[in-house]
């Protein structure tokens, strides 16, 4: 064990890694309800979507694990599920078995990048103070996922965002906050596995409250359907409306995945003097072969869950924490009953801290410098406000190249971050003209 994930060398143990495995699970098995519900409304149907999404899950994660050791984990990603349900199906009326040939094309091209390690050159493309900034802006972004989640924000406040009232009509809000007050007073108190414990805690609070639901004549075990294997068309992947869908697919998840990756092993302490993340070849392949199978066994794209943050927040920091999702995701095959009794509002507290620790790394951010600072700072703003890791990092990165030219330092620039600024300006045009 120790030979293979390094532990003693990363400061951690076996229980601290199982503990940040289950809490990592717990925080992302909210995919398993909404990803069958959202692509079954296309007529896959919800049983062979949920089947598809467990499995390409583990076996992604499991490949992040055990290939390079990190403790993040995988799966169908929020927002390119949406785009595939609601953009390319319903919106520009194609099948879902076309969205599906999408996706695995675009998994193919990932290898591709990845064997030559176009991906990785990316990922070191972006300046050290602009990894730490994504850090905390993916904070901020999964921070407001929980408080969304939780029912805690809303936009029916009357103003654009803002709390709604903490009364018996807003349970799951009460819950939640019950929640977070949990998890603060065990992390304060350092006891072992805060973060999973208050989850316990707060979905057995939600059974009086009613956020937590035991439906009549409820069994913790069921079997599998069926995945829907290998549906694919061919017949229009040479149709422009196709290679926009493609590569809609391909630059979302790029850097949705760039951006996961540095947030969560900046939070974890796994990078180098530079930021750059350790084999980080491995674990953009993990995603790539997982997009793969995931098109093959009828999902959308698999890509790295910011929600591995509350794995590192329990402790986790080698691959034995995704070992441990990952076989999660493999038992919830016949344990979603179980599973499913867990309310967003019992993960949403935890989403809510892991937003505060991982906002520490701003005070390694020169601010005074604004060259550095005013990239940075619309980074971490871009994130929450547009509800998208892969936008934050555009703007912040155009932001970088003009305030550095403004600041007559444009020799500070590398080369490739030139290109990355050219990429983004190009597809924010294109995205306006489509």
């Amino acid at each position: 064990m120790e030979k293979l994930f390094k532990l003693q060398e990363r400061g951690t143990t076996v229980s601290k890694e199982i503990i940040a495995g289950i809490t990592t699970f717990l925080a992302m098995a909210y995919i398993l309800a909404v990803n069958p519900g959202m692509l079954g409304e296309t007529g896959m149907g919800f049983g062979p979507v949920f089947t598809a999404t467990a499995i390409a899950s583990a076996i992604a994660t499991l490949v992040m694990a055990f290939w390079a050791n990190l403790p993040v984990a995988l799966a169908p990603g929020m927002g390119l599920n949406a785009f595939f349900t609601y953009t390319v199906c319903f919106g520009m009326g194609c099948s879902w078995q076309l969205a599906l040939t999408a996706v695995l094309i675009e998994g193919v091209i990932f290898i591709v990048l990845s064997i030559f390690g176009i991906r990785e050159k990316i990922i070191n493309a972006i300046p050290s103070g602009m990894k730490k900034a994504v850090a905390v802006g993916i904070g901020l972004f999964i921070a407001l996922i929980g408080l969304a989640n939780a029912g805690i924000v809303s936009a029916d406040t009357g103003t654009i965002i803002g709390f709604v009232n903490f009364n018996m009509s807003s349970k799951a809000a009460v819950v939640a906050m019950i929640g977070l007050i949990i998890t603060v007073v065990l992390y304060l108190l350092k006891v072992p596995g805060a973060i999973l414990l208050a989850i316990i805690a707060t979905t057995i609070i939600g059974i009086p409250f009613g956020v937590t639901s035991i439906p009549e004549g409820w069994k913790p075990f069921s079997l599998p359907d069926a995945p829907l294997f290998c549906k694919f068309e061919w017949g229009s992947v040479l149709s422009v409306k196709f290679l926009v869908i493609m590569f809609t697919f391909l630059f979302t998840d790029l850097f949705d995945t760039i951006g996961t990756l540095m947030g969560v092993t900046q939070q974890a302490n796994l990078v180098d003097k530079d930021g750059n993340i350790p084999n980080a070849k491995a674990a953009l392949m993990s995603d790539s072969i997982g997009t793969v199978v995931g098109a093959c066994l009828g999902t959308s794209t698999v890509t790295s869950f910011v929600e591995s943050s509350s794995g590192v927040a329990a402790g986790g920091r080698t691959g034995l924490t995704s070992v441990t999702t990952g076989v999660l995701f493999l038992l919830a095959l016949f344990m979603t009953p179980i599973f499913a009794l867990i309310p967003s509002a019992a993960t949403a507290p935890a989403l809510i801290f892991v937003g505060f620790l991982m906002l520490q790394q701003v005070v390694d951010i020169d601010f005074k410098d604004p060259t550095e600072g005013i990239p940075a700072f619309i980074t971490i703003m871009v994130m929450p406000f547009s509800y998208s890791i892969s936008k934050g990092i555009a703007f912040g990165m155009i932001a970088y190249v003009i305030a550095k030219c403004a600041g007559k330092k444009a020799k500070d620039i590398p080369v490739a971050t030139w290109v990355l600024a050219v990429i983004f300006i190009a597809d924010i045009i294109f995205e306006a003209v489509k």
